[in-house]
C-alpha cells in the first residue's frame, strides 16, 4: 500500500473579525503547508466496509475523521467499495498545526482517486467543510488567505523558509480558545491585495487566540519568549505550536538542538504546494 502524506500547516496569522449568531467565528488568515506529515495507506475492501486498522489513543473509530470523511464520500459518490484505513501519527494532537483536518483531507483526495469517484476538488472541499473548518485549505492544497469560517480561499504566493516548530507538553482544545471571553473577536479586516502588493506585511499581523492560549498556558508564553530570540515567533491556530522561520534548514537545526528536552520539535520546509497534491500528480502521471 502506497503512503499518502497528510501534511501540517500553519497559520501564519489568524484575526477574528466578527461572530456569527450561531457562535461561529468569521476569520481571516493565510495557511502555509510544511513538508511534514501524517501517512496514511489506504486497503480497499470489496463488501463495503470502513474501517480504522489503526488503533488512536483517545480516538474511538467511530469519531475518527478519517473514517467520516470515507463514509461521507462513499455516501455521496455512491461507492460500493470499503477501505482500511492505516494512520502513522506524526503531527501533534492539539497542536494547531492541523492533524485531523489534514488526515481527513487526504483521506477524500486519496480515496476519490483509489475508488475513481470522479467527484472535484471544490466538490471535496464542500465535502470537508462538513467535517470541519480547515478540512478545504488541505483539500484544495494551495496556500491561501482564507476568509470566513476558514472556508472561502484564494490562493497566495509566499516565500517558503525553514521552519522550526516546537510543542510545549500542553493539548489545546479550539473549542476552550474561541469560547473565551476575553477572546478578541473584531479584528479590523484586511485585504489579500495589501498583503500582495506589500502594504502590509505578515510578520505585523499576529494570532488572536495567542493571549488567551498563553494565560491559560504560561508554557505557550515560554516557547514563544525563548524563540523570539531567533526572529518572529508565532502560534499557530489555537495552539499549542510555536514557529519561527529561518532561512536554512542548518539555523532551524542548530536552534532545535538548543532547545529544552521538554518540548517536542521538528524542523520542516515550506510548501505553497501541499505534499499531497504533489503525492496526487505522481500518481496521476503513471
Amino acid at each position: 500500500m502506497q503512503r499518502w502524506p497528510a501534511p501540517a500547516k500553519l497559520n501564519l496569522f489568524l484575526h477574528i473579525t466578527a461572530q456569527r449568531d450561531d457562535g461561529y467565528h468569521l476569520l481571516q488568515s493565510v495557511f502555509q503547508f510544511l513538508d511534514y506529515s501524517d501517512q496514511l495507506s489506504f486497503e480497499l475492501r470489496d463488501d463495503g466496509e470502513i474501517h480504522r486498522a489503526t488503533i488512536i489513543e483517545g480516538v474511538d473509530e467511530e469519531n475518527d475523521l478519517t473514517v467520516r470523511a470515507a463514509k461521507l464520500l462513499q455516501q455521496t459518490a455512491n461507492i460500493e467499495q470499503g477501505v482500511n484505513i492505516h494512520l502513522q501519527k506524526k503531527l501533534p494532537m492539539g497542536g494547531g498545526v492541523g492533524g485531523g483536518s489534514s488526515d481527513a483531507a487526504t483521506t477524500l483526495v486519496a480515496l476519490n482517486y483509489l475508488w475513481q469517484a470522479d467527484l472535484s476538488l471544490e466538490q471535496l472541499a464542500q465535502l470537508g467543510l462538513q467535517l470541519g473548518a480547515d478540512v478545504p485549505v488541505f483539500v484544495k492544497g494551495q496556500a491561501a488567505f482564507a476568509e470566513g469560517v476558514g472556508e472561502q480561499l484564494e490562493a497566495i504566493e509566499l516565500d517558503e523558509p525553514w521552519f522550526l516548530v516546537v510543542k510545549p507538553p500542553v493539548h489545546v482544545a479550539t473549542g476552550e480558545i474561541f469560547s473565551d471571553p476575553q477572546l478578541t473577536r473584531n479584528s479590523p479586516a484586511i485585504k489579500i491585495c495589501d498583503l500582495r502588493d506589500g502594504a502590509i506585511s505578515i510578520n505585523d499581523l499576529g494570532n488572536v487566540c495567542e493571549p488567551v492560549a498563553t494565560r491559560r498556558y504560561p508554557e505557550i508564553a515560554d516557547v514563544i519568549a525563548t524563540l523570539k530570540q531567533y526572529g518572529q515567533a508565532r502560534m499557530t491556530g489555537t495552539g499549542a505550536c510555536v514557529f519561527v522561520a529561518f532561512g536554512t534548514e542548518a539555523q532551524a537545526r542548530q536552534a532545535q538542538q538548543a532547545l529544552p528536552e521538554k518540548w517536542s520539535a521538528f524542523v520542516a520546509k515550506a510548501k505553497n504546494t501541499s505534499p499531497l497534491h504533489l503525492f496526487l500528480n505522481e500518481q496521476m502521471q503513471k
